[in-house]
Parts: structure tokens; sequence; C-alpha cells
């Protein structure tokens, strides 16, 4: 009884019970009772006691120390974990000891980038306002004081893996409520006259082609490249040093350079003779070639496996007899491999030190290098090296990571999704509690520093693996040792900003074959993570690559994700106190020594990547294809945003063809406006290659529409390896609304090309951004209804309000009857408050475009369909992308066929699902999620479930999907198929 009302001490510790007697007293006393720690319900209770004492709002939370946590971690024994009868006991001793764990540092010196690139001007207010505007010498890691802790730890749901028994249907606060703002602008935003620059972009609506052989392979592309042919051998790279700050690389002549003055129209394309490229670096010790004569040969043995690395004295000695393809360096070590002034990172197992490109030993390696052309028509190594020239970072990156020079060749298994073992995270979580308790044990050695710029990497011994992230999209800020086999890590911020921590891509290479290593990364933001799902990170072997195998495998066990001890200062939350960052953890073993590998959150897409596929499209135009490649504008930081125009030749130079040309409608797609969702790129180059192809579905679809494609809106966020943001520290995704010429080129130019089209009545037929979902799974769209958000909003509107053409989802309905990947069931049309400067809801309500979607592609993998269970790859996004455009050809086919009226009844009767139900939860700046996240069925966390206040604001994601899994779906089930045709056959009529 004595411990029945222990179990509700919130009354006593008003003074009456000394906190220096409550809960020690507690523990030491039960303990010598309950040895075989039986007893789950008093020990419990016991918890329960200890867990109310060490309340913020008790008088006890001041006197938090190491000792209840040790009491806590005593308490519960490491077999305990796993046993689901203990999960009270586990869950109470987990909770006093997250309590009273004490906050810690996060190891930097400030969480501001360690890159910085100074803008010419700020917006007055912002994020980014606020970041320049901060006094020198201010401590932005971790506040003063706790004081204000985060309150969501005493709303935490305690068991792990239990389901979310949140209210299904709670009101959604975001959902845009204002009907004026639910349609179109009746007066243009701009006058024509500053459009008609823009005209330059649209050739295609006026070319007569007369003069023309339209046979003529030579007039079919009007790719206005500055080189048209192969790179020579061999290829002189210069180094990022050796360029010049303002030199650009133009590979087209067409260029629109952003204005000074916002707003102001953009120049004419200057008539100057571009600057010649500066001298390369030549270094004698350095040899990159590959004889062409050893192409046939080299590809025969590519059947049975790609030559290996060697690094003996012998094989640098008979390095004659590999002429066909050959990489000469000065050593055999890990030390950069250049290729004439580009490095690349070369297979060893010797020590030297890793900074710089400079070597001491006279020693030499042979890389023998793969001709992959049999498995990667797109790829060419020369041609990659080649785009890597004109390539502008920050950093001014000098290395080439391996993935991205030897390419991606997917798999043609498909890899399933995780299953998670019971208890995995709380051990996890207990191993950080023995830190504190046995600090001693802790190495805490520094192996890797960017915020050492001359050193980053820092010598070892050689018992501690080495680290490397400088090279076009990596990101790993620092790398420090904990335990022999673990590594606490932590990522960069976006540059210009002191935030967004997801994307990672980085190498590792010392390891121990068959040892398993534990990695951390220790300061994500995002409470939520499809890592907790079955979502396995990416890993590259070098060596498997160059043994045949060169590919991106999902890797990993004991994946969690929970929230840790390292606190976020107000700074970085907007205000908010109290906050903590979360820890990605997994572990992994190598099977090869002096091996080298990579390790990243999604496929790597780099911009260099583009560059070369783009080139690579351009060899497999034919006669019959439209291609044309302008470049839109340059960057910040000076490079180009190439656009896209696909379409068939016409069949003749005659006015009847030459008119049936000009009026084809036009379809405009982007996508990569967030650095950090790389499938999209790989939905796009799946999109690409389909149009560019020799199918009879491509060639009609290139019939049937003009394709304008900006294939990536961020380059800088890319190169520079940030998540969300580009150089300017913003979302390009909320500047759509009033983008600054200057600040946001690429969305301030997309923009007034969308604007130019609907001046001139050309408005798209189909508007689609592409873009990448971390917390949900599956393929799926985001589109724009009046009546469904009118419908969810619950506010009263006359019918007339509510008269609306169905034709926005017949898209997305015809993708889910032939895109596996794809889920109706998980479309939104919903319009949000919060998203009302995104590219989708301001290309609806401004330019008019009724099929303004956004595209998501999972980064984890598919809960439905042909690929239940797997997790996502290349192959599936590529798929996508080409699904997408056959989409399209039969959306042309049933618009071609049916009046409008006719449409409205064909579209009607594909709907087969209601709108969806939606939730809210309050929103700050910190985190802002391009659309709503998602909560699947089962609890990830006993430690940090706190989605409840967190999980959206931080996305900020007001709107959420909750129909996901099957379990999740039962509590929200919406009408079946015949139903929700009926009511949405009434819905129209009755509104009519």
């Amino acid at each position: 009884m004595h411990w029945q009302r222990c179990s509700n001490p919130r009354p006593m510790l008003g003074g009456r019970w000394k906190p220096t007697t409550c809960p020690p007293c507690c523990h030491s006393t039960w303990t010598g009772i309950d040895t075989t720690r039986g007893i789950v319900t008093l020990s419990y209770a016991k918890g329960f006691c200890a867990a109310c004492a060490t309340s913020p709002t008790s008088d006890w939370a001041g006197e938090r120390s190491p000792t209840l946590t040790a009491c806590g971690y005593s308490t519960t024994h490491p077999e305990c974990l796993t046993v689901r009868t203990l999960d009270p006991l586990v869950n109470t001793s987990s909770l006093i000891m997250r309590k009273c764990f004490p906050k810690n540092r996060l190891p930097l010196p400030t969480i501001k980038s360690a890159f910085h690139h100074q803008l010419t001007h700020v917006l007055p207010s912002g994020p980014v306002a606020q970041l320049y505007s901060q006094p020198p010498g201010v401590d932005d890691v971790v506040d003063d004081s706790d004081d204000n802790e985060d309150m969501d730890a005493d709303t935490e749901n305690d068991t792990e893996n239990e389901e979310d028994e949140k209210d299904p249907r709670p009101v959604n606060e975001d959902i845009e409520k204002d009907i004026n703002k639910l349609h179109p602008e009746k007066s243009p935003s701009r006058p024509f006259e500053e459009l008609k620059v823009y005209e330059r972009f649209f050739v295609e609506l006026t070319e007569d082609f007369q003069g023309h052989n339209i046979d003529c392979s030579t007039t079919a592309s009007t790719t206005s490249s500055s080189s048209s042919a192969r790179p020579s051998r061999p290829v002189i790279v210069p180094t990022a040093q050796a360029l010049s700050p303002n030199h650009v690389t133009t590979q087209n002549s067409q260029v629109l350079c952003p204005p000074h003055k916002e707003r102001d129209p953009p120049s004419p394309p200057s008539t100057a003779t571009a600057p010649l490229p500066p001298p390369a670096l030549q270094l004698d010790t350095l040899r990159f070639s590959k004889e062409l004569s050893k192409k046939e040969e080299m590809q025969q043995e590519l059947l049975h496996a790609l030559e290996c690395v060697s690094v003996k004295a012998e094989a640098f000695l008979n390095a004659d007899k590999h002429k066909g393809s050959s990489i000469t360096t000065r050593k055999p070590s890990q030390s950069p491999l250049l290729l004439e002034g580009i490095a690349i990172r070369c297979l060893a197992g010797g020590g030297g030190s890793d900074c710089g490109s400079e070597g001491t030993e006279d020693e030499g390696a042979v890389l023998e290098v793969p001709d992959t052309a049999q498995l990667l028509p797109l790829h060419d190594l020369d041609l990659y090296v080649e785009m890597v020239k004109g390539t502008h970072s920050v950093p001014q990156y000098t290395e080439v990571a391996y993935p991205d020079y030897f390419g991606h060749v997917a798999p043609t298994f498909r890899e399933p999704l995780l299953e998670r073992v019971y208890g995995v995270q709380r051990s996890k979580i207990f191993q950080d509690i023995e830190r504190l308790i046995h600090p001693n044990d802790i190495l805490d050695k520094l192996l890797y520093d960017l915020d050492v710029p001359s050193c980053p990497v820092i010598e070892s011994d050689g018992e501690s693996l080495k680290f490397n992230s400088q090279f076009e999209s990596g990101n790993l800020r620092k790398a420090i040792q904990v335990r022999k086999y673990e590594y606490d890590l932590v990522l960069n911020s976006d540059i210009n900003s002191n935030h967004h921590h997801q994307w990672f891509y980085f190498e590792v290479s010392g390891m121990r074959v068959g040892t398993m290593y534990r990695f951390n990364i220790i300061n994500c933001e995002k409470s939520n993570s499809q890592f907790n799902y079955g979502m396995q990170v990416l890993m590259y072997s070098v060596q498997e690559a160059i043994s045949g195998r060169p590919r991106w495998v999902r890797t990993g066990t004991d994946i969690c994700y929970y929230k840790n001890h390292f606190a976020r200062s107000s700074i970085a939350t907007g205000g908010q106190k109290g906050k903590s960052y979360y820890t990605m953890s997994f572990s992994t073993s190598f099977s090869h020594k002096d091996d080298v590998c990579y390790f990243t959150y999604h496929y790597p897409y780099t911009y260099s990547s583009l560059k070369m596929h783009l080139f690579k499209l351009e060899a497999m135009r034919t006669p019959e294809i439209y291609l044309r490649q302008d470049v839109l504008c340059e960057t910040l930081g000076g490079n180009s945003c190439p656009l896209l125009t696909i379409t068939a030749m016409p069949e003749s130079n005659s006015s009847d063809h030459i008119c049936q040309f000009r009026n084809r409608p036009l379809i405009f797609l982007s996508a990569r406006v967030h650095p950090g969702e790389t499938n999209a790129s790989w939905v796009m180059k799946g999109t690409l290659e389909f149009l560019m192809g020799a199918s009879s579905q491509a060639a009609s679809l290139r019939e049937a529409y003009i394709f304008k494609i900006v294939p990536m809106l961020n380059p800088d966020g890319v190169v520079n390896g940030n998540d969300r943001c580009s150089l300017s520290g913003e979302d390009l995704n909320r500047q759509w609304q009033n983008p600054d010429a200057e600040l946001h080129p690429t969305i301030y130019h997309t923009k007034s090309l969308l604007q130019y089209l609907a001046h001139t009545q050309r408005a798209p037929l189909v508007f689609c951004d592409y873009h990448g979902h971390s917390r949900k799974k599956n393929v799926f769209m985001y589109g724009c209804s009046v009546k469904e958000t009118i419908w969810q909003s619950n506010i009263s509107a006359a019918s007339t309000e509510l008269q609306e053409d169905l034709g926005y989802r017949a898209l997305p309905k015809i993708l889910s009857q032939i895109a596996p990947a794809f889920s109706m069931g998980s479309c939104s049309f919903v319009v949000e408050r919060s998203k009302e400067s995104t590219a989708r809801v301001v290309v609806w309500r401004e330019i008019g475009v009724q099929r303004s979607y956004t595209m998501e592609s999972t980064v984890c993998g598919c809960d439905q369909g042909k690929y239940k269970g797997f997790q996502i790859g290349t192959r599936e996004l590529e798929e996508m992308g080409a699904q997408f455009c056959v989409a399209l050809l039969r959306l042309k086919r049933m618009t071609g066929v049916h009046n409008h009226q006719h449409l409205l009844d064909l579209e009607s009767d594909l709907i087969g699902t209601q709108p969806k139900v939606v939730s809210s939860c309050s929103t700050t700046y910190v985190m802002d999620e391009d659309e709503p996240s998602f909560l699947e069925a089962v609890d990830y966390s006993a430690e940090s479930n706190d989605e409840d206040g967190e999980a959206d604001s931080e996305a900020g994601a007001s709107s959420r999907d909750v129909s996901g899994t099957p379990d999740s779906c039962a509590a929200v089930r919406l009408l079946d198929s015949e139903s929700s045709k009926e009511a949405w056959k009434t819905g129209r009529v009755a509104n009519q």
C-alpha cells in the first residue's frame, strides 16, 4: 500500500516530501527487495514516483543529477529491454533517464554552416536576416539555461511499437478558408512588356522552319551547347582554386543573367565573347588516358569482372600492360587520386596525410578504370570529369567521389524493408546513458572537422576510421570516435542557415573486415524518420565497383531514430527553448580489406551528373526529335540553370504542319528545388530518357505536347551538399509568390516563363514539380481543389463557388492504374495557407493551371501494390518518371476524344476515393516540409514520441495524411470506390 500511495506522489512534492529522500531512497530500498525485477507493478509505481519528482514543474527538478540517471539505468537490466512484459518498468526507467540526463552541448563552435557565401543583399525579415544581424561572439549552439523545458516529454507515449491512438480527425486549422484566395487572380501580376524578353525561350512557337530540311539531322536539334563533340583525351581539369571567382563556364549562348534590381526584366543576352577558361594545372605525375583501341577488349573483360586496383609496386612497374585504362597517382594510400587537378580517393591500406593534394612518397599505384559503357549508356567517366570543370562550389572542391565517377548500376534484385528488432532503440539509448555513468570509457577522439579548413582530416594511429566529405554534394562536418568501433557524426547546416540537417554523403576508409561499426548522426532535427519504418542507409563499395558491381546497396542493422541529449538553441528553433536534437543510428560491417566506402541518405545525383546526362541525351536525339537546351539563368554560385524544350519535329514545313506544331499543348516540368530530395532527379532522369526514346509511345507523346523542363531548380544547393536551401539560405519553394531576381534567380525566371505563357494564352496543360518525401511511403501527388478545400474547412459557400472541373484528379488516377509505386490513396488536393507560396499553389492560382501538382516520391519504399514491402531504388524511380509520361499520353487521348462535359463524366467515373482526412499541428519556420508529413501506425519510440506537438510543426505541415498503413486505414477507412463514385456524382449534380 505504501508503494501504491507513492504511485501518485504529486501532492507530496510541495515540501512535505524532501527531494533528498525521494527517488534515491525509493531506489535503494526497493532494489534491495525486488532483486529479480520481477514485481513489475510495484517497480512501475516506484519509477513513476521518481518520474513525477523529476518533472520540470516540481521543486526537485532543479536538483537533477547523474545519480538519478544511474538509478534508472541500474533498475533496468539489459536483458529486460526486449521483454515485452516488462514494458511498464522499462518505459518508466527510460522516462526518468530522459528527464534527468543533462542536456549536452553539440560539439560545434557554431551551428551556422562551416561554409560561408556572402550575399550582396538580404531581405529585411526572415531567418537569414536574423542570421546576418546576429552580434559577433554570440553562442548560438546552446542557450544559457533550459528553464523553459520541453514539455512534450510529459505527454510522450511510452510504449515502443504501439499504434498511434490520436484522434484521426482533428480539425485542420491551416486549410485556406478565404474563398477569394481559392480562385485565380483576376489581373496579371506583371505587365507584358517586362515579359517579352522571355520570348527567346519559346522560339518553337514562332519558328516557321522555312528553308530547313526537316529530314536533316543537323536541324532537328537547336541545342546551343558550346561543345557538341566528345571531349578529347587526355582530359585536363583545372583545380577549383585555379578558377576565377567570376569565371563561368557557359554551355549556351542564350544566358539570361539575373538583373541587379528586384523585378527588373532580364537584360538581353550579351554578345561579348565569353572569357577563355584559365590554363589547366599541369601535374607531370598525373595521367588520365583511355585509348579507344582498347575499348572492345575492355568490354569483353567487363562481362567477367572489372579490373581491380593494384597497390603493389609490381603493378606499377607493369603498368604498360594496362595502357588501355589507367590513372597514375603518387602513392598507394588513401590520399586523393587526382585527375589533372580533380581528385578521386585511391584504394590502399597505407597511411599518409589526406590534407590537400600533394604527396611525398615516390611509390605509385595504378587504378584500373573500368569502361562501364555496356552497363551505363548515359554515363561516361571522361565526360563526367569534363563536366566537373564547370561546376562551382563554395568550398572549391577539388575531389571527385568514386560513386559519381564510376556511376551506379541498379541491382536486378529488390531490397526488402528492414524488419525492426524489438527493443533495439532502447538498447541504444541505454548505451548512450552509459556515457554519462562511465565517462572514462569514452575516447572522444576527433577524426574529421570541417571547422579546421586547413586540414579537416585529423591524423590517427591507424586504429580509427578515416572520413571525408570534400566532394560535390558531400555533407559531413565532424566525426568523433566515442568508443573503439563507435562514431558520432555531425552534419553541416545549409549555407547561410543554422539548421536543415538531414542529407548526408561521406566517405569512410581504414576499416577492418568483419568488424561491426556503429555510426550515430547526432544533430538530426525532424522528430520522426522512415529509418524507423524499414528504411536503410545506402553504401557504395569501391572494391565492389571495380569488381563489376558499381552500385549503391541498402545496408545497416539496428537502425533507429530517437531524441538525444544534445540541446538545440532557441536561435535554431525560432525562439523555442528546451528542444533536443535527434540521433539516427545504424550499425554495419565491411567485407573488403583496404576498401573505400561511401554512405548516403539517398541515391546521390550531382549537378555534374545532370550536365553529363544532358550531354548524352543530346547524342540520343534522332532527326524526328526537336530538342533545344537553353541556359535559363545563372545562380548565385555561378552555375547555369538549364532549360530543355522537347517535342517532335513537324512532319513537313507546310503551313498545316507548322500550325499543328505550334498549337501543341505545353507540359511544364521541374525538379530538385530541394537538394536533399535526390529521388526527384532520378524520376526526372526517367522522364527525360523516355521522352528522348525511340518507342512509339515516346514518339506519340512528343507529337502530342511541347515539353518545357527545368530539371534542377537549385544547382547551388545540390553542389554544396545542402539539404533544403539555396545559397540565399532560403527554401526556394517558399519564394514563388514574390521571388527576388537576385536572391532567387531560378524561381524568378521560371515563374516569368509561366507568366509569359499565361499572357500569350498558352498556359501549360499540366505543371508538375518533382519532389521527395522523407516521412511517407509510395509515390503520390498533391494538387489544388476549391471544392475539396471548402468541404474540409467547414465554411459556408454558395453553389457557384463549388463549381469545379474534376479534371485535376484524372492524371493521378491514371498513374494509380499504371504505375506500381503510385498510391492514389496518399494523394491530397487541399490548399493550405502555409503552402500559398509553393510552386503548386502559385501556378494554380496565379497562372491558372488547373492540373498543377507536386509529385512526391518516397525515400523509403512502398506499402502497397507490386513493390509492397520493398525499399525503393533508382530503377523504380526512373520507371516512375517514364510512367508519368505514359499517363500524359493517356490524358491527351482522353481529352482529345471527349468534349468538356463527357470529360467531366469520364473523370468522375475514375474517382475511387473521397477527399482525404487531414489533421493539424502548429507551424514554425524551423523545419518547413514541402507538404504534409505522415505518421504511421507504429509508434517509433518510447522516449521520443512527441509527434503530437512537433512532427508537423517542424515540417511546416499542417495537414496530414493518416491513411498510409493497413492498420491506420482501418481507423479512418474511406468510402469504397462505388460509394465514393456515387458521392462525387451526387455532389457534382447537386452543386450544378
